[in-house]
Parts: structure tokens; sequence; C-alpha cells
């Protein structure tokens, strides 16, 4: 070691004692010997503050009324993008700017990337549009009526499509470069059988509150070094989709359901509710729970075992699920077509089209209304470009990862 070197470090180390010896004094903590004594850290405030900045030092009063009138005055997209940094300046507005941002289902507007995963508003529809690129087999949802220009702005989710040798995997992504499971934009996947007849919709998150006692059960299937404490443990099956047979095409159209793991029957009759998310579930011991109860093996599994009247999920509840199926179109005898009123939303004809009605049993006695009326509905209106309106108790994720099943290639079924 060089004198020069020594020098440098005998003075660090002057320098630090000093430096202690005067935090001392000036406190009042200081306990003689440095090496020896611990003094009591008064400071923690003080840390917090410094960390969050000089906004955090706004009156709450204040700061609740601005967010308030920012967030009534900015109801189109992507000007919202104003109320999320809002909740990114520091702790303090981003608790404020949760308790004022409402839920789709009370506001109809999307702004935080949970509201992706939260049921859409009983009135009016949100309205979205498809875009399909078949050189990249991606597929990209946008916030808005029909394409403009800022289409960057506006986008809340992206899917791509990767067939394997016995099925069809569609990767649900916040972002549209990054579709690793490892990443945090990750959101769900789709995955087809080998017809591409029945599709299992997977969450990267639970639908459902996770029991505590899960927490000391769970089971990694991978080695903590060996992936990131990001990647999911598993994916959790929230529906089915399957579409009829119909190898004669002497039936019509295609003819689907959807049966929704995670939604109560419940949930479409005046009163009814369903499970909304908050937050994102905090993982347990940066790992997301996957338990090895039974019930946790029939989330992860096909659910091909499963009863056509019982969700794996609301089993304990001892509620029946939601059953989606589409609306049968009527035969047109002056356009020689299947037809379906889609109220402008779909201008051309393609096997694609659906409108997707709650399919309730005759011993509910749910009016005639409430069964016609349409939950989802997806179209066609130029090349590569479809439209996709939801209601309660989709989300924009379940209306998405259904749309995109209307994309796989069907020889059996059309």
């Amino acid at each position: 070691m060089s004198f020069k070197s020594i020098m440098r470090e005998f003075k660090e180390i002057k320098e630090g004692i000093g430096s202690i010896s005067r935090r001392g004094v000036e406190g009042k903590h200081w306990c003689g010997r440095a090496r020896s004594h611990i003094a009591p850290d008064e400071t923690p405030e003080e840390t917090d503050q410094i960390d969050q900045g000089q906004w955090a030092n706004l009156p709450p009063e204040l700061l609740l009324d601005i967010i308030m009138r920012l967030e009534e005055s900015e109801s189109s997209w992507p000007a919202r993008v104003v109320v999320v940094h809002c909740a990114s300046v520091c702790r303090s507005w981003r608790e404020i700017t949760k308790e004022i941002v409402k839920t789709p289902e009370q506001c109809g507007r999307l702004t935080f990337p949970i509201s992706l995963k939260q049921p859409g508003p009983r009135e009016s529809p949100i309205q979205c549009f498809i875009k399909r690129d078949n050189a990249t087999s991606t597929f990209l949802l946008y916030y808005g009526l029909v394409p403009s220009e800022g289409e960057n702005d506006k986008l809340l989710l992206a899917a791509r499509k990767i067939r394997r040798a016995t099925c069809t995997d569609f990767i649900v992504s916040l972002v549209s470069d990054d579709f690793s499971r490892a990443s945090n934009t990750y959101v769900g996947k789709l995955r087809s059988n080998f017809l591409g007849t029945k599709f299992t919709m997977y969450d990267s998150e639970p639908t459902f509150e996770v029991p505590r006692q899960l927490a000391s059960r769970t089971s990694c299937r991978f080695h903590p070094r060996q992936v990131s404490l990001r990647l999911p443990a598993c994916n959790y099956c929230i529906a089915t989709i399957t579409y009829e047979l119909n190898v004669l095409r002497s039936r019509g159209p295609r003819r689907m359901h959807c049966i929704m793991h995670s939604i109560p029957m419940s949930s479409t009759e005046e009163g009814g509710t369903v499970q909304t998310l908050t937050s994102i579930p905090e993982a347990f011991n940066g790992q997301f729970p996957h338990p090895s109860s039974s019930i946790g093996k029939e989330l992860v599994s096909d659910n091909s075992s499963a009863s056509p009247s019982r969700s794996p999920v609301l089993a304990q509840g001892s509620e029946e699920l939601l059953v989606l199926k589409n609306k049968a179109p009527r035969w047109h005898e002056q356009l020689q077509c299947w037809c379906l009123n889609f109220r402008g939303r779909v201008t051309v004809a393609s096997v694609k089209n659906f409108q997707l009605v709650a399919s309730a049993e005759p011993s509910h006695n749910v009016p005639a209304a409430d069964q016609e009326r349409v939950i989802l509905q997806f179209g066609k209106i130029g090349k590569d470009i479809f439209t996709m309106d939801y209601f309660y108790p989709l989300s924009a994720f379940q209306a998405f990862a259904i749309c995109l099943s209307s994309f796989d290639t069907k020889p059996a079924c059309e």
C-alpha cells in the first residue's frame, strides 16, 4: 500500500469520527467512545420526508382538493395520465389519489393498471378496439372508439400468439415489446387445446383473497436463485371458453360458451356484486402463492373435470358461476346472411363477430330483458381492426382474452 493511500484512509477515518462527534454534541446523545457505544436514532421522520421529496410537505387538505379537481376534470384518455403522475410523486400523494380515484364500475374510467382487472361499468360500456399484426402475431388493445393518432398513448394491453406442438398460447402483457413471464408487465395468458375448440384463461394474480394460512403451505416450483422474484409461481385459472364442434358446417355461425370461474351468476342480477381487487396482492416472502391444497390444484388445473354449475373458486360459497353464451344471430332473407345488431360498432361481416349474453337457467327467473343484455361484443370494422365493448361484470383483461380466442383458427367449428 502506498503512502498516499494510507494518508487518504487516515483522513477519511478522521473526518468520520469528527462528524460523529459533532452530531453527538448537537443532539446531546454522544456517549464517549463512538466505537463501543450506540446513540439512539431519533430522525426517522426526517429521513422519510427526504425520501419522499419536498412535495410531501404540502398540507393534506390542499392536496386533497387539488387532486380531486384534477380527477374530475381529466375524464378523457390519455389525459388521465396526469392523475397517474400525481400518484407517483410520493407516498402521501399516492394514498390520497388512491382514495379519490374510483373503480371502472363506479366512474366508467380506466386509470391505474389494476383497473384492467376490475369489472367494467353497468350502464354504458367501455369501448375499445384491437389491432392485429399478422407479421409479428401480436394483438394490441387500445382505449377509444376508432384508431387515431397517438395510439401508443392509449395502449391498454398487448398479446402475442405463440404456436406450440400441442396447443396455442396468447401471452398478455401491459406493453407491446415484453412478453416474458419474468417481467412485472406480465398480465396472464390464454391457452387452447390441440383442435382450438377449448381455451383456458389464466391470470397472473388471484382474483380472490388468498387465505393467510396458505402462506405456510406454499410450495415453489423453482429455486429462488433460478428465477426472478417477480416470476409468478403459478397461473390462476379464471375462465374456460368452449366452441361447439361443427364439422359439417350445418349449424350456422360459431357457438361458444364461457364459464367464468371467478364471477358468480348473481353478479348479473340487480344488486349483485363480484369481488373486486383494489390492489395487486402482495407476494408471500417475495414469491407468489402456489397453494398445495385441493382448491389450489383446481385453480391451476385445466378444470376439465369441474362441475359445469360450480366454480372451483366459488365452491366454498356454493354459488353458481357465470356462464356466457353467444347471442343467436338471425337469418336475413334479403342479405342472405346471419345478422346481429351491433348498434353501428361493427361494419364488416366476419365469422369472428359475436355478442355474449348471460346464460341463465329457467330456475333463476331472470327477466327476458336481462337475458338479452349484451355483456361483451366483438366485431370487425376494417382490415385487422376490431372493436371490443364490455360491461359489468367482465374486466378489460377477461374481455380481451375472450376476444383473443376468436382469432385462433378453428376448422372444426366453422
